[in-house]
């Protein structure tokens, strides 16, 4: 799964920013400020990651199932993982 971490604790602002961050064709390892907000591709991250993130009981998971988007909010990232399938290519 690709990973975008978006590093900001305000719900609100991710929000905002998150159908303009999934349009983005990041190139690997890239990193962009949208609207003051780092934003970063942090490239492909196994399975057991976001499983065993999701176990932690400080992290909050979003699921955006007509897209299979997984979103884990932790401390002062969120990071947006995509299938692979989902992935835009330019």
């Amino acid at each position: 799964m690709k990973c975008i971490a978006v590093y900001t604790k305000n719900f609100e602002l991710f929000s905002d920013i998150y159908e303009e961050v999934l349009n983005i064709p990041f190139k690997d390892n890239e990193e962009r400020v949208i609207e003051g907000v780092t934003v970063s591709e942090a490239g492909e991250v196994p399975e057991h990651y976001i499983e065993r993130m999701k176990a932690k009981p400080d992290v909050v998971v979003m699921k955006v199932k007509s897209k299979d988007i997984t979103i884990l909010q932790h401390g002062d990232v969120f990071e947006i993982f995509i299938p692979a399938q989902e992935n835009v290519v330019h």
